[in-house]
């Protein structure tokens, strides 16, 4: 009865801490970023007016006079940005997924398709945004397709490695009993390939980010991105480094949750497998 109990709870132990290590890695990440913010503008010796501190950011979202005023207008252009991410993390990785199953299944397929990929990811985003929003207007449809390319095409090269790092004698099982290619892609494959899905969630948090205010700087004219832009030529500093610091805690704590969520996949569906691999 001891043994089963232990067998049963070192498991639990594992999940929770794998779920408190992420959280717990926000921490010691936002903590690195303000002590090399400090040392930036020590090193460097910028002016105040441009260069604010840590501590002039809490005061002025926190502590000053106006505090309320300006965490409800960094508020509103975070809520339209992590609509626009979001929305672009989600297709960027579905897409990529669904390409990745159908590269392996059709090698054809990825011989014609996969050079056109290359070609399309060599073009700088900058420039293909004029064009997107031409396409597709200066919407969500826009931001949410620019957004999403910027997660597509690392997810689609680490989804294709994990499907393809599938065991070759559980394929071949499935197809001794009859199993078809769609078949042995979601019994084995896929669940083979969720390392590789976490990792490329993870890296396309930030990225997904990126895309959104880009789309918003060069498209909408929407969200931080754009705000951050006006920001600079009507020299309200405080703001945008606020915006900032607020942005990289998100996506800091954005990076981590899912961390936290790939800890509780691996321990359901690849329990030899350790986070982060």
């Amino acid at each position: 009865m001891s043994t089963a109990t232990e067998t049963g709870t070192a498991p639990t132990l594992r999940i929770a801490a794998g779920i408190l290590r992420p959280l717990m890695n926000v921490v010691v990440t936002m903590t690195a970023v303000i002590v090399l913010w400090i040392v930036f503008l020590q090193v460097y010796d910028l002016d105040p007016l441009v260069a604010k501190s840590p501590v002039d950011i809490f005061h002025y979202l926190f502590t000053g006079a106006d505090a309320g005023a300006h965490r409800s207008l960094v508020a509103s252009g975070l809520g339209r940005t992590l609509l626009d991410a979001g929305l672009g993390f989600v297709a960027g990785l579905v897409a990529a997924v669904v390409v990745a199953v159908v590269f392996v299944l059709l090698r054809s397929v990825e011989q014609a398709l996969l050079p056109l990929a290359v070609v399309v990811r060599s073009v700088p985003l900058v420039a293909m945004t004029p064009l997107i929003t031409l396409v597709f207007g200066r919407g969500l449809m826009a931001t949410t397709v620019i957004s999403g390319l910027v997660v597509f095409f690392p997810a689609l090269v680490t989804m294709t490695f994990g499907l393809r790092s599938a065991s070759r004698q559980a394929a071949d099982l499935c197809r001794a009993y009859g199993a078809g290619g769609w078949t042995i892609a979601r019994k084995v494959m896929l669940p083979s390939a969720v390392p590789a899905f976490f990792a490329s969630a993870r890296v396309g948090v930030p990225g997904a980010l990126i895309g959104a205010m880009l789309a918003e700087w060069l498209s909408t004219g929407q969200g931080l991105g754009y705000a951050m832009l006006k920001d600079s030529s009507t020299f309200d500093y405080d703001h945008l480094w606020a915006s900032v610091a607020v942005l990289t805690a998100v996506s800091a704590l954005a990076y981590n949750i899912i961390a936290a969520v790939e800890t509780v996949a691996l321990a359901r569906f690849a329990p030899g497998v350790r986070p982060g691999t």
